[in-house]
């Protein structure tokens, strides 16, 4: 499990006064400013975050040393990252998407699947991507606990029952 968890990306500026566009990927998406300074992924730059107001897809928010519409537009793209330790614990049944990643997948019976390269939301469920060792494309998942029955992080796998047809075996 990785020290530090992406909470949010900035999407580009807002006005021309130094504000950002930032997108949350919070559960609570305002409780990304409560995360205390988030960090680039490379860790070189930490900011305050500041919401202002929320805007489409996100929020407008001042950054700590970021003044001017250039700077704000210069971070576009820029992920920010919180400390582990600065986020609340889960349920047993509830996972961060970072700690999913990489887990190796196998089927009931012990088959390796694949690896999970992404974990995606297009706003019905999550879906876990595999990369399929001997195939080019990727698989999608559905993450229900009908379909992944175990998760073992301390492993560093899944095991998922995979509705026929899911795989081209």
């Amino acid at each position: 499990m990785a020290d530090k968890v992406c909470v949010g990306a900035i999407a580009g500026s807002f006005g021309v006064r130094g504000e950002v566009r930032l997108k949350s990927f919070c559960a609570t998406p305002d409780d990304i400013a409560t995360y205390g300074p988030l960090s680039t992924e490379d860790g070189r730059r930490s900011f305050d975050i500041q919401l202002t107001r929320p805007v489409k897809a996100g929020f407008a928010a001042r950054l700590s040393g970021v003044t001017s519409k250039e700077a704000a537009d210069a971070l576009r793209g820029t992920r920010l990252f919180a400390p582990r330790s600065a986020l609340p614990s889960l349920p047993d049944d509830e996972y961060y998407h970072a700690d999913l990643i990489g887990l190796s997948a196998q089927d009931t019976g012990g088959q390796p699947r694949g690896k999970v390269s992404a974990v995606l939301n297009h706003g019905a469920s999550d879906l876990l991507e595999l990369r399929v060792p001997g195939q080019k494309g990727t698989v999608l998942v559905p993450f229900t606990l009908e379909i992944v029955p175990t998760v073992d992080l301390a492993q560093g796998r899944i095991v998922i029952d995979p509705p026929e047809g899911l795989f081209d075996d």
